[in-house]
């Protein structure tokens, strides 16, 4: 068989076969042009979920009659001034709108600032006509109708309009966020119309237009990062621990503007929050990379979803290391959906009460009732080991005379006031009521003492009377020996005794009394979970099998629920989770404390 040149049709629609997977790859094309062109308004309106119709108007720089006619030919762009070593635009292959049309009945109408009269064109399934002089307003209007009716077999693949529709309109929220300054609506008969008003380029306008895009409940749960090394910047919001997703889809990414879905981004956010989340949970952030265009290669995706990094280790390290001190450096704060549960859980069942009073509002108290002196005072407390697991987080700051009282509430999570259940502790702030969950918290606390013993100096070892022998599987136990030195350095001294057995020599002082068997045969478990799941690389594989390690001991050396803790004692928990980074959380993700505000506790007693 003879070599033969394809048809420019034929081509067009291979190529529309990489760059138009669904309605929403149009719009994100034609929204991308629109931004390049200088626009300050964006309209998108769409009908049938995109297949029918799409539409996108700007009020941008708009083009010459002579320039349609290049703008709907393969390989005929405005943008690669710089050449590919300096792309500075959102678009520059040239190859979208000669894609598009190439599918669908297109058409272009275009007024260049500075003229009276515009021009328009149309390309039905590859075929151009025009262009021809036309009434326009200043800037383009493209209108895409019956997509893919030129190539019917990839009508198939696309799913219903309700899915479509909302592909487009995470694409225009994921664009919107980058370019605060342009005012966007996406409207149509089969949704309802977003409206995202122009916001301002500087900070303030940022944050307004996420706010738009994510909601006020991200902004109230989410701190500032702003980070740079070796001339790469990051910046943006990312949530607190507590403020996770079932999902990625609130997590975005930008680099030097442009909106990428990229592995390694979407990676080393998953690494920043490795030891502060659920399993199956996700982060919520909005991270914005600049960085020298040279040291990034947008063109290795023909969607240019991904992107390539000179030095990606570097801008893995920016992102966890910048991630983790804006979360450390925030401080320690509970989830408003937190606080939000805690109330609800406290509503009134919706009628109110049979005789029509508000709620709670008729006293249940038996009379003659009289409330203890102190449920805490004949509690017997730690034991003196138990009572050296204290000793290993930072040591609080010297307590007054009235904190020592227990009378403090300056603190950001207030004064112990009581146990409840020997299982959580009850504090009071200026303003809030604290729920603290003991066996969380100290496991935090213990599990970041373990982290900081893997880079420092060792954590002393008790050493055992006589060696415990654990018996395990001759795998598991070599490669429980293996690791040896490193538990060393936790505490935890052990050494093979004959094949499939461990003798435990000695344990972490910070654990006191610990079930020995038990937390090595978790340890085996961990390591062999940890094996399998693999890493993106050597290093990170390391990191995460220790700190797995670390968190599968201080599961074992926490306060446990159940036992009873003195005020000093609970006073002397919460000084050091505030001290203590990722406190808000235990290392297996789940919130630590609630706070509730005392101004939902007077709504729900109708003081409000």
């Amino acid at each position: 068989m003879s070599i033969r040149r394809l048809d420019e049709t034929i081509v067009n629609q291979i190529a529309a076969g990489e760059v138009v997977e669904r309605p929403a790859s149009v719009i994100k094309e034609l929204v991308e042009n629109a931004i390049d062109a200088g626009a300050r308004r964006i309209e998108i309106a769409t009908a049938g979920g995109g297949k029918t119709l799409i539409r996108v108007i700007d009020d941008g720089h708009g083009m010459a009659p002579a320039e349609l006619a290049l703008a709907v030919s393969r390989h005929c762009t405005s943008k690669l001034e710089g050449g590919l070593d300096a792309i500075a635009t959102l678009g520059f292959r040239g190859e979208a709108l000669p894609s598009i049309g190439s599918v669908a009945r297109m058409r272009i109408r275009s007024r260049r600032h500075g003229t009276d009269t515009g021009a328009e064109i149309t390309v039905d399934g590859g075929r151009i006509d025009g262009p021809r002089p036309a009434a326009a307003n200043r800037g383009t209007l493209v209108e895409v109708r019956d997509l893919f009716f030129a190539t019917p077999a990839r009508l198939k693949f696309l799913k219903g309009e309700r899915a479509e529709n909302s592909a487009v309109s995470d694409v225009i929220k994921r664009v919107a966020m980058a370019f605060p300054a342009i005012h966007f609506t996406l409207s149509g008969p089969d949704r309802s119309t977003l409206d995202y008003p122009a916001a301002g380029q500087r900070e303030d306008g940022l944050l307004a237009r996420i706010g738009q895009v994510l909601g006020h409940d991200f902004i109230d749960n989410a701190v500032p990062v702003d980070a740079d090394k070796e001339g790469v910047r990051l910046r943006g919001r990312v949530g607190l621990p507590s403020f996770h997703r079932a999902s990625t889809n609130q997590q975005f990414a930008y680099v030097n503007g442009r909106p990428v879905r990229d592995k390694q981004i979407l990676g080393a956010l998953r690494g920043a929050y490795s030891d502060m989340l659920e399993r199956g949970r996700h982060a919520a952030a909005v991270l914005f990379i600049e960085i020298d265009p040279a040291d990034v290669d947008v063109n290795v995706h023909p969607a240019k979803a991904d992107v390539r990094f000179r030095d990606p280790g570097l801008v893995r390290a920016l992102i966890v290391g910048g991630v983790r001190r804006a979360l450390h450096e925030a401080g320690i704060r509970a989830s408003t959906r937190d606080g939000d549960r805690l109330a609800a859980a406290f509503a009134a069942p919706s009628g109110g009460s049979p005789n029509g009073s508000r709620p709670y509002e008729t006293s249940t108290i038996t009379p003659g009732w009289q409330a203890p002196l102190s449920g805490m005072a004949n509690g017997s407390g730690f034991s003196d080991t138990a009572q050296a697991r204290f000793e290993t987080a930072p040591a609080a700051p010297p307590a007054s005379a009235d904190s020592a009282n227990g009378t403090n509430t300056d603190h950001p999570l207030g004064a112990a006031r009581a146990q409840l259940h020997d299982t959580y502790i009850l504090a009071q702030t200026g303003d809030s009521v604290v729920l603290v969950d003991q066996h969380a918290a100290h496991e935090r606390l213990v599990f970041e003492a373990l982290k900081t013993a893997m880079h420092s100096r060792p954590l002393p070892a008790q050493m055992l009377l006589v060696p415990e022998i654990v018996d395990l599987d001759p795998e598991r136990a070599a490669d429980l020996c293996a690791m040896a030195e490193t538990l060393a350095r936790f505490g935890l001294e052990i050494e093979p005794f004959g094949p499939g057995a461990i003798a435990v020599r000695a344990t972490p002082a910070m654990l006191g009394e610990t079930d020995v068997a038990g937390m090595i045969a978790d340890l085996s478990d961990t390591l062999e979970t940890d094996a399998s799941a693999g890493a993106d690389d050597a290093a990170d594989r390391l990191r995460e099998r220790l700190e797995a390690v670390a968190s599968t001991m201080a599961c074992h050396g926490s306060v446990r629920a159940g036992r009873r803790m003195r005020p000093a004692e609970m006073d002397a928990l919460l000084r050091q989770m505030e001290q203590t980074p990722g406190a808000g959380t235990c290392n297996h993700g789940r919130p630590t404390f609630i706070e509730l505000k005392l101004a939902d506790i007077e709504r729900l007693f109708g003081r409000r």
